[in-house]
Formats: structure tokens, sequence, C-alpha cells
């Protein structure tokens, strides 16, 4: 008895140890205001998947330099002496800097930092909550959480589970607990004995006819010898599953939307996780800020709010930065006469010329060329000179009488329309007014010029049958070789006799024949103003600056669709930003030598594997430009380089 005594008393001692030194552990963390915090992984260590130079068959590099000369680019370090000495370098494990410079691939970035905690702040009764957040253009976004949790806080949470799932096992879930069955049975053998003989019976029995047979119903039967306090009581622990969940389960384990898989312990003792967040680039995007915060839990207290952490800042580059903004321009020649033309389906009464504005669908189709007209009369730009109206027919009847016919309808379409030019006219020179001139001489109206019209007989329309027949996909091939065979006669006459016989005829009259019958008018026009017949003049190459505007919003399908024909430095960027390096380089070797070309030139080498191509490239474009020395860190297949061959110092 005494041994056991023994036993509590030293058990309440450590407990009693531990929460004092718990409790230590958090006053020490308060008064220092001890945090967790954001760091750099050192390049070598990163997640990523590092760009894949191939390895160089020596440590030094001959290229040729940008005014001529062989270097030998090396791998070194100065010794104690002073001589340059090839060396492998070794990194540390973290760098201290607030920020990196990261590359832009594809539409996307990765930005990878690490989530370190120090040694002191770690407890085997804690959990640690850490949110990373993310400040992107002005917004901010939380993302997935780090957790820590120590081995006694994990304890303690299943614990409490194992609470939980006894209760549970406490409430009944098979109902027929509840039935008193022995009295039932006695109940039943007493009193109806031929059903208590069919206890064993599947033989279905309703309600009414069991209520009927015995005087009761079988629920009432069933509710007599049910025990009610059991089942009040069970029903009370049912209803008490949130509260109880809540009492044992104090804080639940959190299986998504965290972050958390893996926790690396460093040489000093701190955990160190490695958090890489892939985020959608846009056009604006220049830096991302990431900021940690979070506190220390103890079950369900929160014990200590961790201060937030000062921010990581991760700058943007991207292949959309290499575009060359020079404008381009297009030589055009402007003439001073243009033309205008349109077709119209004017139905016309059988063997008639005259217009009459209400049959069929004219009334459509003549506002559509009056609207046509009134535009060209109130255009600022171009003066209406002349307007020719042609009409034509359709195949059927005789050639003679059908050209008569379409030159009647052409000059009904001239009157018809003259008229309403006139009209319009008329009301122009009513809405300009009178203008008096400068020199006081008197009064004048502005006038408009006079239009000309001519009309002419298109006669019938074979030219558009062709192409109707050609393309209409409800004739099979057999009717398009007859209808060939046909078209090669030379008489019109008898070419439409011949398509008369064949049995595709009637779709011709039905369907194609309406579609000929037309009014096309042709109008010439000049701008108004000029006097020479031609002017040679340059405008900006708005399809040009689109497809370098598409680079910039990080659209290179669609920018290349644009910039092709023009195979140029930002084609080359097109391709480059699509990874289609042979093709970048194959229009980089035909244009002038330039810092860019050179520059984009070693982005492509590198990522084919030509090293010493690459650097000779890069170099000459910091020859040229020396702002490409400090855009050499900020694209990954050139970083690589000058961390490899100690590019960009004095000692090399």
């Amino acid at each position: 008895m005494n041994d056991f005594r023994h036993l509590w008393l030293l058990a309440a001692i450590v407990a009693t140890g531990a929460s004092c030194t718990a409790a230590h552990k958090l006053h020490n963390i308060k008064t220092s205001e001890l945090r967790a915090d954001l760091s750099l992984p050192a390049e070598q260590e990163t997640a990523l998947p590092s760009l894949a130079l191939p390895e160089a068959p020596r440590d030094t590099l001959q290229i040729v330099d940008f005014e001529g000369h062989q270097t030998l680019i090396m791998n070194a370090v100065r010794d104690v002496d002073g001589e340059m000495v090839a060396t492998d370098r070794i990194t540390a494990s973290y760098v201290t800097a607030r920020f990196r410079n990261v590359a832009e691939r594809h539409g996307r970035v990765d930005l990878e930092f690490q989530v370190r905690v120090p040694e002191e702040m770690l407890d085997s009764r804690w959990q640690i909550r850490l949110n990373p957040d993310m400040f992107v253009l002005g917004d901010s976004l939380r993302l997935d959480p780090v957790i820590i949790t120590g081995v006694g806080y994990r304890k303690a949470q299943l614990r409490g589970y194992q609470q939980y799932q006894r209760f549970l096992n406490t409430i009944i879930t098979d109902t027929t607990v509840f039935i008193n069955r022995r009295d039932l049975e006695i109940f039943l053998e007493r009193n109806l004995p031929l059903l208590y003989a069919l206890k064993s019976d599947t033989t279905f029995v309703s309600d009414e006819a069991f209520a009927s047979m015995y005087g009761v119903t079988e629920r009432e039967a069933i509710e007599h010898y049910t025990y009610g306090m059991l089942v009040r009581w069970n029903k009370r622990r049912i209803g008490m599953k949130d509260a109880m969940y809540r009492r044992y389960v104090k804080a639940p384990i959190v299986s998504e939307g965290i972050r958390l898989d893996t926790v690396v312990r460093a040489d000093n003792g701190d955990f160190i996780y490695n958090y890489v967040q892939t985020v959608n680039t846009s056009p604006k995007l220049r830096k991302v800020d990431i900021y940690l915060s979070g506190d220390i839990r103890e079950q369900d207290r929160r014990l200590y709010t961790i201060p937030r952490s000062s921010p990581l800042t991760f700058y943007i580059s991207s292949i959309a930065g290499l575009t060359d903004n020079t404008e381009r321009y297009l030589q055009k020649v402007i003439s001073r006469k243009v033309e205008a033309n349109t077709a119209c389906y004017i139905e016309f009464p059988q063997g008639k010329a005259g217009i009459d504005p209400r049959l069929g669908n004219n009334p459509e189709e003549i506002g559509r060329i009056k609207e046509n007209i009134r535009g060209l009369l109130v255009n600022e730009t171009f003066e209406l000179d002349s307007i020719t109206i042609a009409a034509y027919a359709s195949p059927e009847g005789s050639r003679k009488a059908n050209d008569a016919l379409c030159g009647r309808r052409a000059s009904s379409a001239v009157d018809y329309f003259g008229k309403y030019i006139k009209g319009i006219r008329d009301s122009l020179t009513h809405d300009a007014g009178v203008f008096m001139e400068i020199d006081g001489s008197g009064a004048r109206t502005r006038t408009t010029a006079d239009i000309r019209f001519r009309s002419r007989s298109g006669g019938e329309n074979w030219k558009m049958l062709d192409a109707l027949v050609a393309s209409d996909r409800s004739l099979g091939e057999g009717a398009r070789r007859l209808y060939d065979q046909c078209s090669s006669i030379a008489d019109p006459d008898a070419r439409e006799r011949a398509l008369s016989r064949h049995a595709s005829y009637k779709y011709y009259r039905e369907h194609l024949y309406p579609r000929l019958r037309i009014v096309k008018f042709d109008f010439y026009l000049h701008r108004k103003g000029m006097v020479q017949d031609t002017i040679h003049t340059t405008e900006l190459d708005t399809v040009y600056l689109r497809g370098v505007q598409l680079i910039r919003d990080r659209d290179y399908k669609a920018a290349l669709e644009l910039l092709l024909p023009y195979r140029d430095c930002n084609t080359a960027v097109a391709f480059l930003a699509l990874d289609r390096n042979a093709s970048a380089m194959e229009i980089l070797q035909d244009l002038p030598k330039t810092a860019r070309t050179d520059y984009l030139m070693a982005i492509a080498c590198s990522r084919t594997g030509d090293e010493r191509s690459a650097v000779e490239h890069y170099l000459h474009a910091c020859a040229q430009d020396g702002s490409f020395v400090h855009r050499g860190n900020l694209d990954p297949e050139i970083s690589a380089l000058i961390r490899k061959y100690q590019l960009n110092k004095e000692e090399n």
C-alpha cells in the first residue's frame, strides 16, 4: 500500500515539474518576444527542380570576348598568396537576405522559402500553428498553414477521441434491446397462442388485420412491452453527441488544408520546413511579400500569439521584360479615288421593270440601300462622285429577252434611287443653311456636287450560279458533274435547256435562281480635299503593337501568331517564352548583333546546354549594355552560369 502511495506521489512530482518547465519556457518566450521566422534556402538546397546544366568537361571555358580577344573563364578564387586557384565552393545552409529575384516561366512563378521555428519554442505538450500570408498587388491571401504538433499534444488529442468514442459506444443502436421480449412472449403465449405458434413465421400481417383479430394493434402491443426509460435515456445520449464532442475533443486533428508534410531538424535543434508556393503571374505583378504569424496552443487554449515576422520579398522577372518596345510603322499608299459596292435582292413583278417598294422583301432591301447611300452622302472623309447600277437575271427564258429586261430594271433602279438622292441632297443643303463670305461680298448656300448615275444590264448571272452550285452541300457529286458538263455549252440558251432536262433542275429553279436576280451598286468616291491621285504615308503598325502587348500580358501563343511574320527580336522572345529555343536561335542568328539579341541568344544556348556560347553571348551583351549585368541575376538560365563561373567580378 505504501509503495502504491509512493508511485502516486512520484507521478505528481514529475507532472508538477513538467508543468513548471513548460511555464518557465513560455515565460522566456514572452519576455524575449521569440518568434518563428522566414528565411531563404541556399541555392543548392532548393526543393525546386534546378536548371539542367550539363557537367562541363573542365572548370575553364575559353571564349571570345566582345572585342575579339580570347579569354579564359574559370571557377576560381584568390588564395592567401594572391594567386587564382580553381576551387569548388560550399555554400551555407541558408541565407539571411530578405529578398530574392525569381523568374516567371510559362505564366507561373515558384516562391520557395523556409519556415524556421527556434528550438526554444518547441514543447511536447504544445502545438504551433503558423500562417504564411502572401501580399500581391495590394491584396492579401492566407496560404495553407504549417502545423507543428508535439508528441504530448497529439497524445492528448487522441485521448480525447478515445473518450468520445467510449461515449458513442454507450449509445444503443439495436432497437430490439428496448423491448421486454420475455414478457411479450408470455403475453402472446397466454392470450394469442395461435400467433405465438407462428412467431418464427415471416408471413406479413398488417396492423389492420392484427387489430381485427386480437383487439389491439401490433404497435400498441410492442409499445406496452418497451423499456420507456431506456429509450428516453438513449435519446438523451444521442442529443448530447455534439456537446460531448466539444467536451472531449478540445483540439480536433486537422488533416486537410494544411501544407506541412515533412519537418527537418537542423543541427542547432530548430525545425525547418521548406515551403513552395506556385503563383500565376499577371502583367502588373512585380513583387510578392510573404509574412509569417501564428500562435502556440495547448489543447483549446492559446498560450502565446507569435509576432508577425519581417517580410520576405520576391521580385518577379519575366521573359516579357526583354521585349523591344520600339514602334513599327507601315508604309501606306493612299489613293484619291475609292470604290465600294454592295448588292441587294430587289424583287420585280414577273416580266416587268418597275420597282414596287411593298413587294416581298423589298422594304428591307431598299431600306438597306438607302441607308448606305445616306451614309456616303454625309461622310466627312469621302465625296460620292457617281453610282453604277447593274441588274442581273436568272437564266430561264431567252438571253436576248433577259438582257433587255435587266437593262430596263437597272434604269428603273436609277430613277428610283436618283429621286431619293435628290431629296437627301435638298435636305442636307437646307440643314447647312446660308453662309456669309469673309470679304462681305454676299451670302451663299453650301451645295453638294452632282452625282452621276449609270445603268447597265448585267444579263444572266451564270457566274454566280457556278459559285452557288460549287458550294451547295445539298447537291451530290453526280449533280455537280452533270452541271459541269452543261456549263461547257457555249450558247447560254442551249445550256439552260440542257440543265432543264436533269433531275436537279427543279432544285435550281426553286432555291438557286431567285438568288441570281440581284441589283448591284458600285459607288465611286474621292477623298475630300485631296488633289493628288496618290499619297505615300506611314502609320503605326497596330498588329505588331498588339503582339508585343500580348507578350506583356503573358499570352505567348497568341503573341506568336501575330509576330511570326516579322521574325524579329520580339518574335524570338515569344519563342523563348514558349520554350521553343531552336526556333528562337534560328531567328536571332539572322538579326543584327545587339546587346538584346546577344542576351536572348545566351538564354537559348544555356537551355540547350551550350555553356561556352551562352557565357560568350552574355558577356557580349554586358559589354554593349551594362544593364544586362544585373538582368543576368534575374534569369535562372544566366544566373546559374554567373554562379558557376563567377562572372561579372573584377578578378575574373
